[in-house]
């Protein structure tokens, strides 16, 4: 290793120890503040939304150990975070509204663990998809996945949770108001860091002014200790639950093509072929399987740590580890857990406001840049069919198999119908990997 010291973001750097130990702890604190806020407001959603106990300390554990996991998989080579995934909150919400069969007089609570289930087995349909691309190649893989049926997929998880951002938004609107402006002012007219972490100032900001207002409620911390340990929740599987979760893979397996399609471009290396998309899919599959089993959300690779690492010119996975070692020490604390959960509801609408439009936003990108032709009739019906399911399904379907009640969500019919569709109807031309900056666009963390 050279003695010579280097300047940040004077030339890009493969190997941080060249900077010195102080220097690569900031830059790892600088990668957990860039996924802090977009990570702990996934279980912030999901229990104040939908009622369901989703653990802030157990969602930073398993984004560090998801991080530690996905970073042996592929081979310590890509310096890649993975934190909370935003498209399964649809998911969660399916979950929560659940009131046939075994389902009809759960509290929230007792649903997690079946919401569990289904992400364990959401990850094992990414290690499955894994397999594959290995044994007969991505691209033949991508062919029953093309845009037409992923870009309405993800529009329909942004417009189902539509509706909750409002309700939240309407407990304070000047609060939810200022939280949205924040976001936008950050996001648009931010330079460096700043640019990078808009959800994370859009909650800190609007924060502060609540407490100058005496908004904020901090009873909950009063019996909190500092350290103790996350709160485990064991997997449990239903066939409705796994029908509702499952399907949302197809969307989050974009969003994991697109984000190392971004890494790749940042650190001018080509992680798709090594150390291969097989690996890196295995890494996010396994790392979502292990969270999900033990309570804790889907893990996804964060657009918002790609954003540091074109920031900082430093592309050393060791750095990106250092941010999992941080987060997974803060999981420890039940009273950071408590004083997250004081952030009033308003600033989690104003948020969610701006989140959930984006979500939708990026799924007419994914359409967009890949040039799919809607004047074509085959695609036009598949992304007709795809939305009206979505939306029109509201309750879902249930069936009976046996005594056994299960309930196919309006999402996973639609994933259904346009994968069935796609694959029936001649005419598919989409070849993955033709475009990469098509492939890349259904990353959602990219602001």
């Amino acid at each position: 290793m050279s003695n010579e010291k280097k300047v940040l973001g004077s030339e890009p750097i493969y190997d941080a120890r060249a900077l010195g130990w102080p220097k690569m702890i900031v830059l790892g604190l600088q990668h957990l503040f860039a996924m802090f806020g977009a990570t702990v407001l996934v279980p912030i959603l999901v229990s104040n939304n939908y009622g369901m106990p989703l653990s802030i300390q157990t969602t930073l554990f398993f984004a560090g150990i998801g991080t530690l996991i996905f970073h042996i998989c592929a081979k310590l080579k890509v310096p890649a975070f993975l934190g909370s995934s935003f498209a399964f909150l649809g998911g969660f919400q399916a979950v929560s509204e659940l009131n046939v069969g075994k389902f009809a007089d759960m509290t929230g609570a007792e649903k997690l663990p079946y919401a569990m289930g289904g992400i364990v087995v959401a990850g094992v349909m990414y290690i499955l998809v894994a397999m594959l691309f290995k044994v007969v190649g991505a691209q033949k893989v991508m062919r029953y996945f093309p845009p037409i049926v992923t870009g309405p997929m993800i529009i329909l998880i942004g417009l189902n949770l539509a509706g909750t951002a409002v309700q939240n938004a309407q407990t304070c609107w000047p609060l939810a108001l200022f939280s949205i402006v924040v976001i936008i002012v950050a996001n648009i007219w931010g330079k460096g860091m700043i640019k990078i972490i808009p959800i994370l100032l859009g909650v800190l900001i609007p924060y502060i002014a609540a407490l100058c207002f005496g908004m904020v409620d901090f009873s909950a911390m009063a019996n909190e200790h500092i350290v103790g340990l996350p709160e485990f929740v064991v997997a449990k599987f239903d066939i409705t639950a796994i029908l509702v979760m499952a399907p949302i893979a197809v969307a989050a397996m974009m969003e994991h093509i697109g984000d190392i399609s971004a890494i790749s471009a940042t650190c001018q290396k080509n992680f798709i072929e090594d150390p291969g998309l097989h690996r890196t899919l295995l890494g996010d599959g396994l790392a979502t399987a292990v969270a999900g089993m033990f309570g804790g959300p889907a893990n996804t690779t964060y657009g918002e740590n790609t954003g540091v690492l074109a920031l900082s010119r430093v592309y050393d996975p060791n750095v990106v580890r250092l941010a999992a070692g941080f987060a997974i020490a803060l999981s420890f604390s039940p009273m950071f857990d408590a004083l997250v959960n004081s952030i009033p509801a308003a600033i989690v609408g104003g948020v969610s406001f701006i989140l959930y439009g984006m979500i939708s936003a990026v799924g007419i990108r994914n359409v967009v840049e890949n040039k799919v032709d809607l004047t074509n009739s085959r695609n036009l019906i598949i992304a007709a069919v795809i939305l009206v399911c979505g939306l029109g399904f509201s309750g879902g379907i249930t069936f009976y198999v046996g005594n056994t009640a299960i309930t196919l969500t309006a999402m996973a019919i639609a994933a259904i119908a346009g994968v069935a569709l796609n694959a029936i109807l001649p005419g598919n031309d989409y070849v993955f990997g033709a475009d990469a900056k098509g492939d890349g666009s259904a990353n959602l963390g990219t602001y």
